[in-house]
């Protein structure tokens, strides 16, 4: 297992990873597939000294991939603050990515200079909310039922952590 900072060339199969999510539904807000020509500014905008996006490489194929983004852009006060979002191919869950990829985050967050990251993710996303408690995240916030998916309305949780 490789990781590495994401490539423009990546851009294609991160995109796939993310639809993978989409189509099986409550992963991600988005309730359809994106394009990855819409994806061209969020990755222009995720410089590696600041805001990366990594990818892990299995047998040369991206296996996942996790971004930090800003959080509120613009406002000074918040540059120390960073989302955390992360997916994995379908062939490769369970396999530890989603946790290799979160630590290395972890562990590059005091070089970016970002002490605290939070992640938002449905209140139905098991697997995620186990993976941020493992890695000593602590639920923040709860906003009930503010996403709806064909008439289930499900809420969002916020867990963060401090580097």
């Amino acid at each position: 297992m490789i990781i590495r900072i994401a490539q423009f060339k990546d851009l294609e199969e991160i995109v796939t990873i993310y639809n993978q999510a989409v189509k099986v539904g409550q992963k991600t807000a988005d309730t359809e597939p994106i394009s990855i020509e819409s994806r061209y500014e969020w990755f222009s905008s995720h410089l590696p000294e600041k805001y990366p996006i990594l990818v892990t490489e299995v047998d040369c194929s991206i296996a996942g991939w996790i971004s930090l983004s800003p959080y509120r852009s613009g406002r000074k006060a918040l540059t120390k603050t960073a989302e955390v979002s992360y997916y994995i191919h379908n062939n490769y869950h369970r396999l530890g990515i989603a946790s290799a990829l979160l630590s290395e985050v972890i562990r590059l967050c005091p070089s970016l200079d970002i002490s605290t990251i939070f992640a938002i993710l449905l209140d139905t996303n098991i697997g995620s909310y186990k993976l941020l408690v493992k890695f000593g995240f602590d639920r923040w916030g709860h906003l009930p039922e503010v996403a709806n998916f064909n008439g289930i309305k499900i809420g969002h949780y916020y867990y963060g952590f401090k580097t």
